[in-house]
Parts: C-alpha cells; structure tokens; sequence
C-alpha cells in the first residue's frame, strides 16, 4: 500500500459492553439475572479520549439505577428518571487477552433504589443528573424489595483485539 493511501485509510476505535445485573434477597440467593448490551454514549466517547489525553475531567466513579425505559440514544447526558446514584464497588482493568476491559461493578444494597429498576448508566459525578454519563442500558423491569441487594457488573471492551 502506497503512502497515499494508508493515510487515507480511517480507524475508529470500537467499544462495546456488556452489562450483567443480579438481583439478590435478604439470604443471598439469586433472584433474577440478566445480561444485555449497553450503548456508549456520545459524552462518553469524548470522556475516552479525555482521559487519553492531559485533559482533566474526573474519572467514572459512580453508578446509577432509574425508572425509565425509553431506548438509550447515544445523545443522552442523563437517565431518563435516575432513582439513586452509588459510589463503584471497583473499577479494574482486564488481564491477558481481556486487557482491552475495564470493569466496573456497583452495588445497590437494602433499601437503596428500591421499586422497578429498568435503567443504569455509569457516571463521573457522585450528583444526581450530574456529570458525564459514560454508558447508559435499559431492560425489562427488575422489581428490586426493600431488602434485595442488585449487583451490576458492567464491562466495555475497546478495540478488537
């Protein structure tokens, strides 16, 4: 391939995730457990190469779970009606041939962001409707008690490899 060319040739860094919810009772057995896909959002795109960059916007640090089943548009900037906001549990990178993950997991404990949950999303603000809104998901109603614990697990791979 000529010079020319190659420098025609445009790349564009894929990411894509994966979210898996479950849905524990009081005595720690499952009680629903789902995995879907997650649409990335434009902010959070720019939040990528944000943190690439010497910029200085905030990490992801916060989690959040709400009512609102409309379809995510990679446009959103908020969910569409956030019912509680948590600090991650963890935020880890892959390892091996999955270095190209991050892992984020939140934790919505007894009596946090009880009623029907079917939308999450990841932010860098602990602030309700606040800060960038890196990735957001909806699914089928998840009726959370007053004293289940829902755990979400959710991974973004970038590139191929």
């Amino acid at each position: 391939m000529n010079k020319v060319n190659n420098m025609n040739r445009k790349e564009k860094l894929k990411i894509k995730g994966a979210v898996n919810l479950v849905l524990f009772d009081k005595n720690g057995r499952i009680k629903d457990s789902r995995f879907i896909p997650n649409t990335v959002m434009a902010v959070g795109d720019a939040h990528i190469a944000d943190q690439l960059s010497d910029s200085s916007e905030a990490a992801m640090s916060h989690m959040a779970i709400g009512s609102d089943d409309t379809a995510p548009n990679t446009t959103d900037t908020t969910l569409g009606d956030e019912i509680v906001r948590v600090a991650l549990t963890s935020t880890t990178q892959g390892t091996g041939a999955d270095d190209n993950d991050v892992i984020y997991i939140g934790e919505f404990g007894a009596d946090v962001g009880t009623g029907a949950i079917c939308e999450a999303g990841i932010f860098n603000s602990a602030a309700t409707d606040d800060g960038t809104m890196l990735c957001r998901t909806t699914f089928a109603v998840i009726n959370k008690d007053s004293d289940d614990t829902l755990k979400i697990t959710w991974t973004l791979t970038l590139g191929d490899s």
